[in-house]
């Protein structure tokens, strides 16, 4: 590494790097929509916790959250926008680079 280049850390996305949202992000960039169920039962944390990790990736941009019925039952789904598509693949090639292996 030069002078002039910076640690890769440097690139780390502090949204993402919560273990949390990180696994709701990977979930996401998985499947690309999924329910708040299945988030739920894949990240293995409770509605509350879910609900609350889930707001402060909507407001960093990087999901958005749709409502609807089926039925009379409420429904939540949550989708990987662009913006967060992109934060989560700099992210894990900043990770990449600093475990030594910079393949995407």
């Amino acid at each position: 590494m030069s002078v002039t280049e910076q640690h890769p850390r440097h690139r780390l996305n502090d949204v993402l790097h919560n273990p949390v949202r990180f696994s709701i992000i990977a979930a996401l960039d998985r499947a690309g929509t999924l329910g708040f169920r299945e988030v739920r039962d894949a990240v293995e944390i409770t509605d509350s916790a879910l609900s609350k990790q889930v707001s402060l990736l909507e407001a960093a941009g990087y999901v958005s959250v749709g409502k609807s019925f089926v039925g009379k039952m409420p429904r939540t789904s949550l989708t990987l926008t662009r913006p967060g598509r992109t934060a989560w693949q700099t992210h894990l090639a900043a990770l990449r680079e600093i475990a030594g292996d910079a393949t995407p």
